[in-house]
């Protein structure tokens, strides 16, 4: 047995053998394919549920509705490919958000992680079920604190776990620009600082809160490093999107493949905060300003700012996701430009594993 699988992730009485969690990638870039390959491999597959419904006959006139439908058949096909650990990721920030987290909960899913925003109300729509675990995903000290608090005080209740995104992460980013490239907000300093937080949590409530380690992390040898640091497991997204099973267009991994590292840059998103990404021509006329304003078919985020933005968001990440990048972009994380081929997750989990171990022992 790798020595890597002797490190269960407990959550709860949720147990992967393998503490790998697979970062929720919304609009479509993991869903039931990608998150039932990883959990058949002994790790926590995750759904990202922003735009879920893309595909659904009815997205732009009944967006909700098509969203909540999408939802629940992306779990249920899960559900049949896996009889492991399924999650969803549900952003704060989306509209629909209260609409996502019931049908997740009907549905039974494992895990919900949560983040970009404090989810201070997320335990309510559990409605006294036990079978969901909570997870918030936050990039500060601060910001767990403030939820464990407001959980407890609330609902009696504490997280049942806590993933710490730092900002090597892809996507949108829960830092400000001038704090992305600052060693004092590196995941090495952040992941000590939470596990400071929770521990009066922990203590009051006789139970463990593990913290998961996320943003940047690539290889067995990163997973290793941060368990060193107190970590209970590692999520990984951008290595997974290189795989068979990654449920993007070809052309979207195609641009992994072709990235170099001056490719992967910082931008300003329409949803006010600043995301990692691949350039491309898409990136380049928007920075140009040759973009302009247009009318939405739906608010799908609560902090976009409709009146100003060059272009749409989710109309942008959905072409890409389709691979039409002529008018889109992919969202990436900053070791995109290290994919060197299409793998199977089987494959994948298998060379994590080799770099954990030979890590392990000082090799």
């Amino acid at each position: 047995m790798s020595s890597i699988l002797t490190k269960p992730l407990k959550i709860g009485d949720i147990i992967a053998k393998l503490p790998i969690v697979q970062g929720g990638m919304s609009v479509g870039i993991s869903l039931s394919g990608l998150s039932a390959a990883i959990a058949n491999e002994d790790g926590i597959g995750t759904i990202g549920t922003a735009d879920i419904g893309m595909n659904e006959p009815d997205f732009y006139s009944n967006f909700l509705e098509a969203n909540i439908r999408a939802l629940r058949n992306e779990i249920r096909k899960a559900r049949e490919l896996t009889k492991g650990i399924i999650g969803v990721n549900i952003m704060v920030a989306l509209t629909n958000f209260a609409d996502l987290v019931r049908t997740a909960v009907e549905e039974k899913i494992d895990i919900i992680f949560s983040g970009a925003g404090l989810p201070l109300n997320l335990p309510e729509f559990l409605q006294g079920a036990t079978k969901t675990k909570l997870v918030p995903i936050v990039s500060s000290g601060r910001a767990a604190g403030i939820i464990a608090k407001k959980w407890s005080e609330k609902y009696n209740r504490l997280p049942d776990a806590i993933v710490v995104e730092g900002p090597l992460a892809g996507g949108h980013l829960g830092f400000k620009e001038q704090m992305i490239d600052d060693p004092e907000y590196s995941l090495e300093k952040l992941i000590p600082e939470v596990i400071q937080v929770m521990k009066p949590f922990e203590e009051k409530y006789g139970k463990p809160i593990p913290v998961i380690a996320a943003g940047g992390i690539y290889t067995g040898a990163d997973i290793f490093r941060f368990i060193q640091l107190g970590a209970a497991g590692g999520q990984m997204a951008t290595r997974f999107v290189t795989t068979h099973e990654c449920d993007a267009n070809i052309r979207f991994k195609q641009a992994y493949l072709n990235a170099k590292e001056s490719d992967i840059i910082i931008i300003k998103s329409p949803v006010g905060l600043p995301g990692r990404a691949i350039k491309n021509k898409f990136l380049d006329e928007v920075s140009q300003g040759k973009r302009k304003p247009f009318k939405c078919p739906y608010h799908c985020l609560k902090t976009c700012a409709l009146e100003k933005s060059p272009y749409c968001i989710s109309y942008a990440l959905i072409n890409a996701k389709k691979g039409n990048l002529n008018h889109g972009f992919a969202f990436c994380g900053s070791n995109a430009w290290r994919a060197e081929k299409i793998i199977s997750v089987k494959e994948l989990i298998e060379t994590l594993q080799k770099e954990y171990e030979i890590v392990s022992r000082g090799k």
